[in-house]
């Protein structure tokens, strides 16, 4: 056996010593033991792909049997094949530059010991999460991930909005959550088992006569839970919110773990979604409606933070679609240099908003790329990686979703490449309100320290090279064949758009700096509706969230709890009150009123006798 289980539990054993002793111990300690386990569990995962070879067939391991019940009978199984050893070497070495990243921008926050923990619980449940080998494992590391995403995101617990963030993501990803755990339901019932070689081995022998209207039904609820961890329409709301959590927990969720849960996913049972034409296409308008409507958002934000939320979001979309396209080996080519371009973008503006001592308002910046150089050259690099100029990263896995696109509908790739003009044209306006003009604000700007540049570059190199790895050759033996380019005008399309984007922002935020504001003003209300988000999130309040809580506390409070159950128990509590009250007058210790009640009772029982006959 090759010990998969060291890979997630080697994380764990992290987030156990720092969550009991960290308290006790010294920051070098606690650095130590939580980027110690993430860097081994990295070095484990290189070291078992080696061994494993061409991974050509999933390797299992299988450690117990978890649930035994009639038919039912699951067991604890991690496996490993190509798809997962993609995830598990982005989820690893990303994560491991994050930890050490967050050396430098946590060096004076409380709770280090507590930051550091949650971190490594979070990794753990990534990983258990990849290595599952069969639904409910993967559903525990679902869970959990969504577990700490709540206790990172409410870090900052004193923080009232932190708090709200951390809630509202647990809360939405329990909406998607159910939908996951039907769909295990009806997994089970449709073909027996859980375990992913079976269900899918039973799959590929379906018909369209035989259940395949049941799978697009699983496929559709599959869909639901990846739409809430993976921040789809419309589940996507709570992922802006969880910018409250520190910076590289922003970097964490959104380039390396929760975030690319859904898409690895719906992934993962794309031999069940090949049956579901229906559910496929799904797929697809959620995911390109999402990309469009929060590139839209992203035009009009202020919050360099909120800015790159709304990316992560659109660029989730992206892969949505691609994985709707059936370019599934597309979708996870791009989960790759997203995590890379991503992590940068996020760590790069944790780096900036060090600089300024916590400012996050674009319109405070200005002029940085002369104060700190290090981190413009580095979210340059991001930025022309996201935007899709080639030969950077992003470019390589956007086409070939946009090609897939085209083959599929070619409006799909109209609109998608639209989006990438919009993805071009937001990124490089953060870049230039924040480092180009004069200096707008009122802190001392200064460079990051090593611990947090040296991340940076490494993520600098893999968002400009990235795109050189194959991954869609790579994934061939879970995915089959990616659609080749044959119409090379598609790829000059796209391209041209992004470039379009960039040269527009740099004329209304460089060349015209007043030309943007003058716009706004033109636009009046439309510009008012994408700066306030489309006011989805009001909606949501006044249609779903206050109807619940006034109703819970009327209803359910008031009428039920308070009205029937407390009145229930309070009144056969005042019942029993008023027949003590009288009986106790029964006990009172004289012993010539018991003699009364002697006598009386004697009186009563002659009485009754003679009036029903006598004594026999």
């Amino acid at each position: 056996m090759h010990q998969l289980w060291l890979i997630p539990a080697l994380p764990f054993a992290g987030f156990l010593i720092n969550g009991i002793f960290g308290r006790r111990l010294k920051k070098p300690v606690v650095n130590a033991v939580a980027i110690g386990s993430v860097l081994l569990a990295f070095f484990w995962v290189v070291n078992t792909l080696l061994s494993l070879g061409s991974l050509e067939q999933p390797y299992v391991e299988r450690y117990f049997s978890w649930i035994a019940s009639g038919t039912l009978n699951i067991g604890f199984d991690f496996a490993v094949d190509r798809l997962s050893a993609v995830m598990l070497l982005v989820v690893t070495g990303i994560g491991t530059l994050i930890h050490v990243y967050s050396i430098g921008y946590m060096s004076h926050e409380g709770g280090y010991y507590r930051f550091f923990a949650c971190m490594n619980l979070f990794m753990f449940f990534m990983l258990t999460l990849v290595l599952g080998a069969n639904y409910l494992v993967l559903f525990v590391g679902w869970e959990g991930v969504g577990l700490c995403s709540y206790l990172l995101i409410g870090f900052y617990f004193l923080k009232q909005s932190a708090t709200n963030a951390g809630i509202k993501a647990f809360v939405v990803n329990r909406i998607g959550d159910f939908g996951f755990s039907l769909a295990m339901f009806l997994i089970f019932i449709q073909f027996g088992s859980l375990d992913f070689q079976q269900v899918f081995a039973k799959a590929a022998g379906f018909s369209p006569e035989k259940g395949v209207g049941m799978i697009t039904f699983i496929c559709l609820l599959l869909l639901l839970g990846a739409t809430g961890k993976s921040a789809q329409v419309p589940l996507y709301v709570w992922l802006p919110d969880a910018m409250e959590g520190p910076t590289p927990v922003s970097a964490l969720i959104h380039a390396a773990t929760m975030v690319t849960a859904g898409v690895y996913m719906v992934a993962r049972s794309a031999a069940l979604f090949k049956l579901a034409p229906v559910a496929l296409d799904v797929v697809a308008y959620v995911g390109l409606i999402t990309a469009v409507l929060a590139a839209t958002i992203g035009l009009a934000q202020n919050d360099i933070k909120k800015v790159f939320a709304y990316s992560t979001v659109s660029q989730l979309g992206y892969m949505f679609l691609g994985l709707g396209c059936g370019a599934f080996s597309a979708g996870i080519f791009h989960v790759m240099t997203h995590a890379f371009f991503k992590a940068l973008l996020f760590l790069g503006a944790g780096s900036v908003i060090h600089a300024l001592s916590g400012e996050q308002d674009l319109r405070q910046m200005g002029g940085l790329r002369t104060k700190i150089p290090v981190t413009f050259t580095v979210l340059l690099c991001a930025s022309v990686a996201i935007a899709g100029v080639p030969p950077f990263s992003g470019f390589y896995s956007k086409d070939a979703i946009l090609v897939a696109a085209y083959g599929k509908a070619p409006w799909m790739y109209w609109v998608g490449v639209i989006t990438a003009g919009m993805t071009a044209f937001y990124v490089f306006r953060a870049l230039f309100m924040c480092f180009f003009g004069e200096y707008r604000g009122h802190a001392h700007p200064h460079e990051s320290p090593l611990v947090m540049t040296a991340p940076l570059g490494i993520l600098a190199l893999l968002s400009l090279g990235g795109g050189f790895i194959n991954i869609p050759e790579f994934l061939e033996p879970v995915f089959g064949t990616l659609h080749e380019v044959h119409d090379q005008s598609l790829v000059y399309i796209s391209v041209a758009a992004g470039l379009l984007g960039i040269g527009l922002s740099y004329l209304f935020y460089v060349l015209k700096p007043g030309l943007a504001d003058s716009l706004a003003d033109t636009l009046g209300g439309v510009y008012r509706l994408v700066l306030n988000k489309y006011y989805v999130d009001e909606a949501y309040q006044a249609a779903v969230v206050d109807p619940l809580v006034d109703g819970s506390r009327t209803v359910l409070w008031r009428g039920i709890d308070a009205g029937l159950i407390d009145g229930v128990v309070n009144g056969t509590g005042a019942s029993a009150r008023g027949i003590g009250g009288v009986l106790r007058h029964l006990q009172s210790g004289y012993i010539r009123r018991y003699a009364a009640w002697v006598l009386v009772g004697s009186i009563l029982v002659i009485v009754a006798v003679s009036f029903t006959g006598g004594l026999k």
